[in-house]
């Protein structure tokens, strides 16, 4: 009783000084006995119930401060009812909210668009410039030329067995160029490679051949200025980071298609939470490693709990046993080096950082 009663004061003391730098600033009072002031409607209550507001309304600098400790607040008391469940419970939290209890919880979009830019501002205060740098750095930039090199290989591998086999004259001096011309393209992707990774290269020429444009213009870029290209690719991955969203989507809709119960809504909505609990994650396994706590325990712990995570949403979401919920979130972490892949060929086409 006696901590409500100095509540109340310290309220009251603070509505005091707010009217003394603003007496009389325009409140308005419509509660209990008057309309709504935001759209009319006759007020029967605390707040509207048209269209939500509250009967009380304030023009003050109190108020503002008010707005401020209300709105953390509210937004950390849904946040903190939402976090525990996300990180230990993600598949129940899934659930609940496709079932439609969702006033208790931060809606999956908002967390998303939190925990990403949280991530971003604090991988750029430590000094991280993508977030696979704190479990060995397996997606960078050379992970396109990789793909592209998977290509020519696969195309050398062709021309060769059909060289092979080949009994014509014409047939088998085209073969040999394709030959020639996949060495030639494998060559300048071992050279780009090189090239970004800071190894020895032939500097005979200045040019990088590929094959493909953009990526040719992008390398290009990034041999100029690879500290304002990381900052560029930084900046897209942030503002494209929604695209991870469709990219997931048809993986995980092959894990469970025969599943008809479960909808690409619901698919979506696992997708989300799971990666705003990836990025908070790894907020604290940046902070970790900037304050000194890294090495081998914290890059095993980087790995590892992912894993975890993935796998008991994926048992709690779908119902599933423990050796499904293991299989399937093995299927899904490979899938997932495809998607982060795919995500950087996409920001190359769109030449987000080329």
């Amino acid at each position: 009783m006696s901590g409500e009663i100095e509540a109340a004061g310290e309220l009251a003391t603070g509505a005091l000084l707010g009217r003394a730098v603003e007496p009389g600033a325009g409140e308005g009072h419509g509660e209990g006995h008057g309309l709504c002031l935001n759209c009319g409607t006759a007020l029967i209550g605390s707040h509207c119930h048209n269209c939500g507001q509250a009967g009380h309304v304030h023009r003050s600098l109190h108020a503002i401060g008010h707005d401020i400790v209300h709105g953390v607040f509210h937004f950390e008391g849904k946040f903190w009812r939402t976090l525990p469940m996300l990180a230990w419970r993600p598949g129940e939290l899934t659930k609940r909210y496709i079932a439609g209890e969702r006033a208790r919880f931060v809606s999956p979009m908002a967390i998303f668009l939190f925990s990403v830019f949280a991530m971003f501002a604090v991988f750029s205060w430590v000094g991280i410039s993508t977030p696979t740098q704190l479990n060995g750095g397996n997606l960078r930039p050379a992970a396109a030329i990789d793909f592209a090199k998977k290509d020519a290989q696969d195309d050398l591998k062709k021309a060769q067995k059909k060289l092979a086999k080949a009994t014509d004259e014409d047939d088998k001096a085209r073969y040999r160029e394709d030959i020639a011309d996949a060495q030639q393209q494998l060559a300048g992707l071992d050279k780009a490679a090189k090239s970004l990774e800071g190894g020895p290269v032939d500097v005979s020429t200045d040019e990088v051949h590929t094959g493909w444009h953009a990526l040719d213009h992008g390398i290009e870029k990034w041999q100029k200025n690879p500290a304002l290209m990381m900052y560029k690719l930084q900046s897209a991955s942030y503002k494209f980071s929604w695209l991870l969203i469709p990219l997931s989507l048809p993986f995980l809709w092959s894990l469970f298609f025969w599943k008809r119960q479960y909808k690409l809504y619901d698919h979506t909505i696992f997708i989300i939470y799971s990666i705003s609990f990836m990025s908070l994650f790894y907020i604290v396994v940046a902070i970790a490693a900037a304050i000194g706590l890294g090495g081998g325990p914290l890059g095993m712990v980087a790995v590892l709990v992912p894993f975890i995570h993935i796998t008991r949403q994926l048992k709690q979401a779908y119902d599933i046993g423990w050796f499904s919920a293991f299989m399937r979130a093995w299927v899904l972490t490979f899938f997932i080096s495809w998607i982060l892949v795919l995500f950087l060929l996409i920001l190359v086409a769109l030449g987000m950082f080329g």
